[in-house]
């Protein structure tokens, strides 16, 4: 009778034993599950985060693209404006190269055609020319109170036509008549405002690049597009462990009932056989490996929840980096607003500038036609010059031989009269005809009354020769008066 309780005494423990063992697991079973369970949880929460955030960053970064193509074409916007400014000061450099270097070209000119000393006096008068009178004339008009002798050097008698051993080095030419601090005036004033249309035209020379660059720095700036871990196969993975991990947990459960089943019934006075107790005992030593399997589900849903966690902060770093673009893009956008009415006030500016340069290119064109016509006209002087100067030779010849033939026929008449004075005189009584012996009038040709007799300039026959050479080759056309 003793041996049975001393057997049941033996097998006691051991089925405490694997009780307890079975309950710890369970227990240790629960909390793996828990916690698997809590990550399982919030895996899915980071997976929400992850897509609305990356959603966001997508949505920021579409609007900023879209902003950025907008800020490109305000780039090209003021290059093309600047393109379209920068032909119109091209045309008009054309321009002002053709009339500065036909102006150059008649100045020249006048440089080298010599005037003759008796054609000008000192004169301190300050005009395009030089000389007011001289510019009176050249428009055509004429101060009626100015004889000719006023424009010319009065000589006491006439020289010759053709002089030998003249320095014409010292001659004056037709440029001496030009005033050149005018026309430098002219022209220095043309300069000051070109260079003021470069100086408007560079407050805006570096826009374009300056955008294209803030344009390439911003887009550059934006998140890349890291594709986020693969959020469904991790889902779906971690729902298949936590399946499998409440598999496990249920047998453990089961085991335990079992397992507290046959305590009960040994407590009672119901021993379990060998055979279940080394059923039992197999299966507690199960236990083991069945928590590792838990261990290892736990482990892949905690790396599996990281995953998603350093994914859900990247997103939020990524967002945060969308967000600081947003500010640049903001910034740019006033940026650009202040460009574009800079921009418009150089349009506004340069057009005035080169409105006012057309202006002055006028003023060259007129000074350029001036000169052309007072070299035209100066030539055209030479000639009338020569013409009267052959009327007054003319007309001297036909008073020198009236004057002749008077004195031929006042020598004859006198000699006439002293004949019948001669032969008459003594037998007619001296108060008879008191005018017989008068001697016969002698006549003088004189200019008019209150008229001079008119005095010209010398020129010399080859002077004249190479005018009228000019004047026949190109019907009055004369170097530096090509069409500008």
């Amino acid at each position: 009778m003793a041996s049975p309780p001393t057997g049941t005494h033996v097998e006691q423990p051991h089925l405490v034993s694997l009780v307890l063992q079975s309950k710890k697991a369970l227990q240790h079973g629960e909390q793996l599950c828990t916690k698997a369970n809590t990550l399982t949880n919030a895996s899915a929460q980071c997976a929400l985060d992850v897509l609305a955030l990356d959603a966001k960053v997508k949505w920021i970064s579409e609007a900023v693209l879209e902003q950025l193509k907008l800020a490109a074409s305000v780039a090209k916007s003021i290059q093309h404006k600047r393109a379209q400014l920068d032909k119109q000061i091209r045309e008009w450099d054309t321009a002002r190269s053709q009339r500065t270097t036909a102006l150059d070209t008649i100045l020249e000119d006048l440089g080298t055609q010599l005037v003759p000393p008796d054609f000008h006096q000192t004169s301190s008068d300050s005009s395009l020319f030089g000389s007011q009178h001289s510019l009176d004339r050249l428009n055509g008009v004429i101060d009626p109170t100015q004889s000719p002798s006023a424009t010319v050097r009065e000589t006491p008698f006439e020289r010759k036509a053709s002089k030998k051993n003249v320095d014409r080095t010292k001659w004056k030419t037709l440029r001496d008549f030009v005033d050149e601090s005018a026309v430098e005036e002219v022209l220095d004033a043309l300069e000051s405002d070109r260079t003021r249309l470069d100086d408007v035209m560079s407050t805006t020379y570096d826009y374009p690049e300056t955008l294209s660059t803030a344009v390439s720095s911003i887009r550059d700036a934006l998140p890349t597009s890291s594709a986020p871990p693969p959020i469904e196969p991790l889902l779906v993975a971690q729902e298949k462990t936590t399946t499998d991990m409440a598999k496990h947990l249920e047998s453990l459960a089961s085991h335990y009932e079992q397992m507290a089943g046959a305590l009960h019934d040994s407590e009672a006075g119901v021993s379990p056989t060998d055979e279940e107790m080394q059923a039992m005992n197999q299966d507690t030593n199960e236990l083991p490996s069945i928590m590792v399997e838990l261990e290892y589900d736990v482990n892949y849903i905690q790396e599996a929840h990281e995953k998603l966690s350093l994914a859900r902060t990247a997103a939020r770093e990524q967002l945060d980096t969308s967000r600081s673009t947003l500010d640049d893009l903001d910034e740019l956008g006033d940026i650009m607003s202040d460009m574009l009415q800079k921009q418009q006030d150089v349009e506004t500016d340069c057009e005035d500038l080169l409105e006012g340069l057309q202006q002055r290119l006028l003023v060259v064109e007129d000074l350029h036609h001036r000169f052309v016509q007072f070299q035209a006209s100066f030539n055209k002087l030479l000639i009338e010059i020569a013409r009267r100067r052959q009327y007054r030779e003319a007309a001297e010849k036909i008073v020198e031989g009236m004057m002749a033939q008077l004195e031929a026929m006042t020598e004859e008449e006198r000699q006439v009269r002293d004949d019948f004075n001669s032969e008459h005189g003594a037998h007619i009584p001296t108060d008879i005809c008191l005018c017989i012996e008068n001697p016969p009038t002698r006549w003088e040709v004189v200019p008019w009354a209150g008229d001079t007799r008119e005095v010209l300039p010398e020129i010399d026959s080859d002077i004249l020769a190479q005018v009228r050479g000019k004047l026949a080759g190109g019907d009055g056309a004369l170097p530096g008066s090509d069409s500008v």
